[in-house]
């Protein structure tokens, strides 16, 4: 009996040993099988099988949206175009607390895996089938195949088996193709940081207004933290949670010993700092009227220029990187001078010129001030995006009307900041009709280069361009091309004398054309040309204009740069003309580049996102005028600083260096000139309301000198300050051409001390 239970015995155990043989046999083919459909399922996808896998050029180039990036010749970002704020940065420009902290955080196998972490999977499968967290296996790599070929969302499971497949042989064509660096790059590139920023360079400038490589290890991890949930772990949506977030990271990092435990005891402790938060908006921040110019000129440019695919670049998509000429000190520079004087002087002496006035701010010679203030403001009503946009849904004039006289609450501007209030649209109208405009524009006059531009006071208020679109009355800036006309014809010369009386000039109506001038100074004697253009003397200016007819001064004014349509009358000789700052600007950088119109420029070069050039630019140039009359017009635009109209730049500016320039004030005060050259730099400035019926009633508030050469001045005070420009102060003008002898030492009889002049020269 014992035997025959032996035997069962062995039977049993030889069995048992059979039916393991037998699991082990199946589990080793299923996983053969499994690992041979997995190896077929890798080469027919690699193959194309499942759709088309994206090649090597693919992979260099994804079709992400780019911003289009303005930079400064200082090589700063202006502003930028895009559809995402999306910017490339190169691996060397990015701080290496942020590479730690993405490492620390999302892959600290990503400097000895080949892109698929086989470590971190069987993690991730142990955790699945304990039902244990152990964390994610997607790699940084990994990561970036997903960024760059984003997924379907509705998937069935096979797609999702597919796609993911694709992911790790997308991740393994990276890791062979590109260092380990590069790909770091391209991750931190492609990620949504949100608050409208994508990749780590738009990221850093939003939240800090740095550039990835200036960020501190606080900030670092903040970033990478917010990469997890960009809405949950937002600083400024939910700081304390992006705190908790970021500190996570820190500790991930001393973790991984990126940090020592001092260090992170310290940082950790720190609180978050948005004070530099901004988010990206066209109407704010830096140079924002040239950016809106730009982007019409580059929207028509990216029509007429097509990538290699036969396709037109597009703005917002394909990161055109445009190198501009604007100066990013400079600019700023001219952007605080504008402020400085409306806000400080300028508009509260306005207000308080117009102050109890029931017909504030505006002047009507027709005497019918009410109803044409009423025209004026239904003209602006009609031009309003409001209007518009009530005319688009139908909505009956009547209506309309009743809801611009309808009180709401609105934000307004002022130079103390914007506030809320409470106030009709119409009201608000013209409430905005008291504030005075101002455009600047500042060139280089030997490279046409155009280093600041301001077109309106606040982009995000105004956004008329006053630099480039606005054409107002000249008034006496215009005289320099009479003046030029006269002494390049060699009749006359800067010392030449006029006798100082009216001059009557018959019309063909049978009328008279007899200019006024704006006080009695040295009437009836004979005055030198450089006397009476520091004086603006329009006598003098009448005269010169009956010598050279006006189609001669338009022909010459066209020759230096104006394209501006000018009516063939007399009253040009006074600046009846309208013309816009960028133009005048232009035309009187002739006199300091020996003669020679320049166009004024604003890039230099466009590249392609890549950094490869698709075109360059040179401005055109032309022989204006000669060497000669270039120089003498040099030296009696000077006079107008000496002794003229400008003298306030010595005695109230303390400028002592050489400055030629030019005042100008027209009828009744509505736009205010001042153009000033010096041997490296012609700025030219306007100031003025935006409808001409708005101004100062006083010649002694409202001319050029008053309104628009303290903001030269304050500029130009700026750029003298800083030495990083190179723009050297003392510098003289040219020297004389070779040859040249005629007299110029003619100060005698013009340079008087300021106290003894009129009013308007004095203010």
């Amino acid at each position: 009996m014992q035997k025959i239970r032996t035997n069962t015995l062995k039977k049993k155990s030889t069995g048992g040993g059979d039916h393991i043989k037998r699991n082990l046999k199946i589990f080793w083919f299923g996983f053969a099988g499994t690992a041979v459909f997995i190896v077929l399922l890798f080469f027919l996808i690699s193959a194309g099988l499942f759709g088309k896998m994206p090649s090597f050029e693919e992979l260099e180039n994804p079709q992400s949206n780019l911003a289009t990036e303005i930079i400064s010749v200082d090589a700063k970002i202006l502003g930028k175009y895009y559809i995402e704020n999306r910017s490339n940065a190169h691996y060397q420009d990015i701080n290496n607390a942020i590479i730690d902290a993405l490492i620390a955080t999302e892959d600290i196998r990503f400097k000895k895996h080949s892109g698929i972490d086989t470590r971190a999977l069987f993690r991730v499968a142990f955790g699945l089938i304990t039902g244990s967290n152990k964390g994610g296996g997607s790699t940084i790599t990994q990561q970036l195949a997903k960024n760059l070929f984003p997924r379907k969302t509705d998937r069935n499971f096979i797609e999702t088996v597919i796609i993911k497949l694709k992911e790790w042989i997308t991740a393994t064509k990276l890791e062979r193709n590109y260092s380990k660096d590069e790909i770091l790059a391209m991750y931190l590139n492609t990620v949504d940081f949100g608050s409208q920023s994508f990749g780590i360079k738009s990221a850093a400038k939003t939240f800090f207004n740095k550039a990835p490589a200036e960020l501190k290890t606080e900030e670092a991890a903040l970033l990478t933290g917010i990469l997890k949930a960009p809405t949950k772990f937002s600083p400024i949506k939910n700081p304390e949670q992006s705190l908790a977030r970021r500190n996570v990271v820190l500790h991930q990092m001393k973790r991984y010993d990126f940090l020592t435990e001092k260090a992170y005891d310290s940082i950790s402790a720190l609180p978050i700092d948005m004070s530099r938060y901004k988010l990206p908006d066209h109407a704010s921040g830096v140079a924002t009227y040239f950016r809106e110019y730009l982007r019409g000129y580059l929207t028509a440019w990216c029509k007429q220029h097509t990538k290699e695919d036969g396709t037109p670049y597009n703005l917002y998509k394909d990161g055109l990187k445009v190198h501009t000429t604007i100066n990013y000190k400079m600019q700023e520079y001219a952007e605080a001078a504008v402020r400085q004087h409306l806000a400080n002087d300028l508009q509260p002496a306005f207000f308080n010129h117009w102050k109890g006035r029931p017909d504030a701010p505006f002047v009507f010679e027709s005497g019918n001030t009410k109803a044409e203030i009423q025209k004026l403001l239904n003209q602006a009503m009609r031009r309003s995006d409001r209007y518009r946009k009530l005319k688009e849904r139908e909505v009956p004039e009547s209506k309309i009307r009743a809801i611009f006289n309808t009180r709401v609450k609105m934000s307004v501007f002022s130079w103390k900041g914007s506030f809320d209030t409470v106030m009709s649209p119409m009201d608000s109208i013209r409430y905005y009709k008291h504030f005075l405009q101002c455009g600047l524009m500042s060139m280089d006059p030997h490279t046409g280069q155009v280093k600041a531009y301001v077109g309106g006071i606040d982009y995000r208020y105004f956004q008329y361009d006053h630099v480039v679109f606005s054409k107002r009355q000249v008034g006496s800036t215009f005289k320099p091309f009479l003046y030029a006309l006269a002494i390049q014809e060699g009749e006359l010369t800067p010392c030449s004398k006029l006798p100082n009386i009216q001059p009557i000039i018959p019309l063909p109506d049978g009328n008279v054309w007899k200019p006024d001038n704006a006080n009695e100074d040295r009437r009836g004697e004979e005055v030198t040309l450089k006397w009476a253009l520091a004086n603006s003397n329009n006598w003098i200016s009448g005269q010169l204009i009956k010598r050279y007819p006006p189609q001669s001064v338009i022909r010459l004014a066209q020759k230096m740069g104006v394209t501006s349509d000018i009516p063939a009358v007399y009253s040009i000789a006074l600046g009846s003309a309208d013309i816009s700052l960028y133009e005048m600007t232009g035309a009187m950088s002739v006199f300091v580049n020996r003669g020679v119109y320049i166009e004024p420029v604003f890039i230099t070069r466009i590249e392609d996102k890549n950094g490869n050039l698709i075109e360059s630019f040179k401005p055109k140039q032309n022989e204006a005028v000669n060497e000669e009359t270039a120089y003498l017009m040099v030296a009696l635009m000077q006079g107008v600083v000496e002794s003229g109209t400008g003298v306030r730049l010595r005695y109230k500016y303390g400028f002592t260096n050489p400055i030629a320039g030019k005042t100008g004030t027209t009828q009744n005060q509505s736009d205010g000139w001042f153009i000033g050259l010096t041997p490296d730099l012609v700025t030219g400035v306007w100031v003025g309301n935006e409808d001409r019926a708005a101004h100062f009633r006083t010649i002694t508030l409202g001319q050029g000198a008053s309104m628009a050469l303290p903001v030269w001045a304050l500029y130009m005070q700026k750029i003298y300050t800083d030495k990083s420009l190179g723009i050297e102060k003392d510098k003289n003008f040219n020297d004389p051409p070779p040859g040249m002898d005629i007299q110029l030492d003619c100060t005698k009889y013009e340079l008087e001390k300021p106290e003894t002049r009129s009013t308007i020269d004095r203010f």
